[in-house]
């Protein structure tokens, strides 16, 4: 078996420098070519043109072209459902997911006896779900939820008969 004689500690670096990597050291200078290019400077933030407002802009006219007809929406602090003409799109935190009429096999709603947590699990054709909670601000509020998601089904959803 083999041993290392001297001190286990790590150089000072890795205590002053947070973006230090045990085992990683940085590329040696001497090992650049001489003829590598030097990259340009950014452009100041101040000249940056933000992108944000075609986006939101596009997001808008979604919104009136799916308000047509019946839309279920439902949200808390984290999570969100939104179910219209265009298809069903789940969101928790930072993740999304989208699907189409035509993707969806089948949507279950669950209200649990106890507690104000709303489940709607979103059933693929390929045996998939994609369950979502929503907490609910009373436990009477799932009733008008299920009511609303009803709607949206009896208006979009079609099951293909077999």
């Amino acid at each position: 078996m083999e041993q290392r004689i001297g001190t286990s500690s790590q150089p000072l670096d890795a205590g002053v420098n947070p973006a230090h990597i045990p085992g990683l050291t940085a590329p040696d200078k001497a090992a650049e070519p001489e003829d590598a290019v030097e990259p340009e400077e950014a452009a100041p933030v101040e000249d940056a043109v933000p992108e944000e407002a075609p986006a939101e802009e596009a997001e808008e006219a979604e919104e009136t072209e799916a308000a047509d007809g019946p839309v279920f929406e439902a949200a808390d602090r984290r999570a969100r459902i939104v179910a219209d003409a265009k298809g069903v799109r789940l969101s928790l935190d930072d993740e999304k997911c989208e699907f189409r009429w035509d993707e969806i096999g089948a949507i279950e709603t669950e209200s649990p006896r106890f507690g104000k947590r709303f489940t709607v699990t979103v059933h693929t054709p390929d045996r998939r779900w994609y369950p979502i909670e929503i907490e609910a601000k009373s436990k009477s509020q799932h009733k008008e939820w299920d009511s609303q998601l009803d709607d949206v089904l009896d208006a979009y959803f079609e099951e293909d008969a077999d």
